[in-house]
C-alpha cells in the first residue's frame, strides 16, 4: 500500500481517531490524481458511511501529488483553499465568510465554482475541487446544474491546465436519477466499512463496550452510527427514537404503507418489485432510510470495497438496502407501535 499521512478525525467529544482502513479508496484517489479524469465524480452512499472522512483524507493525497485543493462542506460550514496564492486564499475566505453570515449556503457552491475558475486563471495546473454534502441544500435540478458546471470547468477551462479532479459527495438520493440520466458525471457508490476495517475502528474505542458481533449487527459497519451509540452509552433505544423523530417515521406514514413496510423490513428487495408504489420509494429515499437501485458489485462502480451481494441480517438486498440495520429497526419499531394501538 502506498504510504500516505493519515489524518486525525473527531470521532466523539474528547476522542480523536486516525483515519483507518479504506486502503482501496485511497488508492483510487492516487489513480485519479495521477491519470486525471474527464468527468466529475459524484459519490452517493449511506449517511455516516465515511464519505466526508474519505474526502478529507483524499485532500492530503492530492496535495502529495502537487494539486491545489478547494474543499467546501456547507453542513459543517467548512471552506478551505490551498492554491499556493496567499492573496487568492485571503479574498476567497472573505467572500465565503460573507456568504455564510448571510446564510446563503445553497448559493455558496456557485461561489466556490467561480473561485475554482479563478484559480485556473491564476495558473494552477493541477486543481482538485471537493464539494461535500451540498445537495441537501439545493433542489434536484440545481444539484444537476452544479454537476454540469463542474463538467464545463473541465471541458471549457478559462486557461490551460494539466489535470482537474472534481468530486461531489452526498447521501441525498433523489438527485441521483437526474444526474445519471444526463451523463454529466461518473456516479459511484460508497458503502459502510468492511467488517475487517470496522472491527479495527471498534477496537480503538475505549471500554466498556458491547461485544463486536453485537455492534456489527446493530450498525452494519456504519462509523457514524458507531459514534452515536458510543455517545449514547450504547443505548440502541435512544438512537432508534432519534431516527423515528428525525426522519418523521410518523404513525400516518406507517399506517399508509404498513403492508409494504412489513415486507421491506424482512427483505428490502421487495421494494424493487414492479408494482411497488413510487411514492413510497421516493419517501424512503427522501427520509434517507434506504439506498435504492444498488449498483452491480463490480468494484469498478464502487469507492472502496462494495458491499455483499446480499446480507439480509444487516439489511442489504441485491437491489435495495437499508442505510443501516438501525434505520430498518426504527421502521420495525414504528410498525410494532402501530400494531399495539390497533
Amino acid at each position: 500500500m502506498l504510504f500516505v499521512k493519515r489524518i486525525k478525525l473527531s470521532f466523539a467529544p474528547n476522542l480523536e481517531l486516525e483515519f483507518i482502513d479504506r486502503d482501496r479508496a485511497i488508492k483510487q484517489i492516487y489513480e485519479l490524481g495521477e491519470k486525471g479524469i474527464r468527468f466529475p465524480i459524484v459519490v452517493f452512499g449511506p449517511e455516516g458511511c465515511g464519505k466526508t472522512s474519505w474526502l478529507l483524507q483524499a485532500i492530503e493525497v492530492l496535495k502529495d501529488l502537487d494539486y491545489s485543493t478547494i474543499y467546501f462542506n456547507p453542513m459543517r460550514k467548512q471552506f478551505e483553499a490551498e492554491v499556493g496564492v496567499e492573496d487568492f486564499k485571503r479574498r476567497a475566505l472573505e467572500v465565503v465568510k460573507q456568504a455564510l453570515s448571510n446564510h446563503a449556503l445553497a448559493k455558496l457552491v456557485w461561489i466556490v465554482i467561480e473561485l475554482s475558475r479563478e484559480a485556473i486563471r491564476l495558473g494552477r495546473k493541477r486543481l482538485a475541487i471537493i464539494i461535500d454534502d451540498t445537495f441537501h441544500y439545493v433542489g434536484v435540478k440545481e444539484a444537476s446544474s452544479i454537476v454540469k458546471s463542474l463538467l464545463e470547468l473541465i471541458e471549457y477551462p478559462p486557461a490551460s491546465y494539466d489535470s482537474i479532479v472534481t468530486i461531489a459527495a452526498t447521501s441525498e438520493g433523489l438527485s441521483r436519477r437526474e444526474i445519471g440520466r444526463h451523463g454529466w458525471a461518473l456516479l459511484r457508490s460508497m458503502w459502510n466499512m468492511s467488517r475487517k476495517g470496522f472491527e479495527e475502528l471498534y477496537k480503538r474505542i475505549p471500554e466498556p463496550k458491547p461485544p463486536f458481533e453485537d455492534v456489527w449487527r446493530i450498525t452494519g459497519g456504519n462509523p457514524r452510527t458507531l459514534s452515536l451509540l458510543y455517545q449514547a452509552n450504547w443505548s440502541v433505544k435512544r438512537i432508534i427514537n432519534e431516527y423515528i423523530v428525525g426522519r418523521e417515521i410518523t404513525p400516518s406514514f406507517i399506517a399508509k404503507w404498513r403492508e409494504w413496510l412489513e415486507r421491506a423490513v424482512e427483505n428490502p428487495d421487495t421494494l424493487w418489485a414492479s408494482n411497488t408504489p413510487k411514492e413510497l420509494v421516493n419517501e424512503l429515499i427522501y427520509k434517507n432510510l434506504i439506498i435504492y437501485n444498488m449498483y452491480d458489485r463490480d468494484p469498478w462502480f464502487w469507492i472502496d470495497e462494495p458491499p455483499p451481494k446480499k446480507e439480509l441480517e444487516i439489511g442489504i438486498g441485491r437491489y435495495v438496502a437499508w442505510q443501516t440495520p438501525l434505520h430498518r429497526e426504527a421502521v420495525r419499531i414504528a410498525l410494532k407501535n402501530i400494531r399495539e394501538r390497533l
